[in-house]
């Protein structure tokens, strides 16, 4: 199940505590890690007082490093929590002990007055996680009324089968539709209404070949069934805005052939070997991966990404 299944199918996660059944980055942030200094397992940590429930994840492709993990908490009555932060814990199995903890903040999804989301905000977390595995995270957001304890899997991939391009890795040169291939007819190569003009016009091959930083969004903002995707296109375009005299090209490229899901994927999305989306990519002038965002992205998480490789 994909991010965005994830985040529409609230009710359907919260009746599957145990996410390793259901089915489960980048630049980020600068939050500290370390070892807990609680001696409870992970289950004991989840059944204290307050509600317990899953978390609703909002990424499901991790590999070994700087792992990105986003996820909604939704409280007993289903409703989504947006507390600034939310504490976190690692563990490698829901009897131990865990041996990470950490912080996650409330990113909000979207810009004000663009394409609706399940959930205005999602919390994210950075975690050093070096090994591929299977691993459990609690998160309990800090400062309300009562507590909410969520429980999930991370699921951390050996990286052996192909998977999205990673960090450090070379671009695809994928000569995706612009403006001037389409004849001008945004229709055809964008969903979204308004068409998001400001990001058809160049391509990722374009890009490389006049070693020019570049973002590209793969999303369908008419398709995505949560509105996940929406949003993300629109926070492209708005840090596009915000960075316009950076020199870093921002593009957005559709996600289903001829915009229809019947037919599946289209070709874009397999040289990127994609088979989620929403997906945004950093990229450097060199054409290297400097950073990836699965799922919904923040305006902050991503200026802070472009901004690193608009100075270099």
């Amino acid at each position: 199940m994909g991010p965005r299944a994830a985040l529409t199918s609230v009710s359907s996660v919260l009746s599957c505590l145990f996410l390793a059944a259901c089915g489960s980055g980048g630049s980020g942030a600068s939050e500290s890690s370390s070892a807990p200094d609680a001696r409870s397992t992970l289950e004991e940590l989840w059944r204290a007082p307050g509600d317990d429930v899953a978390v609703v994840p909002g990424t499901e492709t991790h590999v070994p490093g700087r792992v990105r993990v986003s996820f909604l908490v939704v409280d007993a009555e289903g409703r989504p929590v947006t507390l600034p932060t939310a504490k976190v814990w690692l563990a490698r199995g829901l009897e131990e002990q865990p041996f990470l903890e950490s912080t996650a903040k409330l990113e909000r999804i979207g810009v004000p007055g663009g394409a609706e989301a399940d959930s205005t905000h999602i919390y994210v977390a950075h975690l050093p996680i070096r090994e591929p595995g299977t691993y459990w995270l609690l998160a309990q957001p800090e400062g309300g009324p009562h507590d909410v304890q969520a429980l999930g899997n991370v699921v951390v991939a050996d990286g052996l089968a192909p998977g999205p391009p990673t960090i450090g890795e070379t671009a695809p040169e994928s000569q995706n539709p612009t403006l001037r291939t389409s004849g001008g007819d945004a229709a055809k190569i964008t969903t979204r209404v308004p068409p998001d003009l400001a990001l058809l016009e160049h391509s990722v091959a374009g890009a490389v070949a006049d070693a020019k930083p570049f973002v590209v969004t793969f999303a369908t903002p008419k398709f995505c069934s949560s509105r996940t995707c929406g949003p993300v296109v629109d926070v492209v375009e708005e840090v596009a805005r915000r960075l316009e005299d950076s020199g870093v090209r921002f593009i957005h490229v559709e996600v289903y052939e001829g915009n229809d899901p019947a037919r599946g994927y289209n070709r874009w999305m397999q040289e990127w070997r994609l088979t989620t989306e929403p997906w945004t990519f950093v990229v450097g002038s060199d054409g290297k991966i400097s950073a990836r965002f699965e799922g919904p992205v923040s305006v902050r998480e991503l200026e802070a990404a472009v901004g690193e490789v608009a100075s270099r």
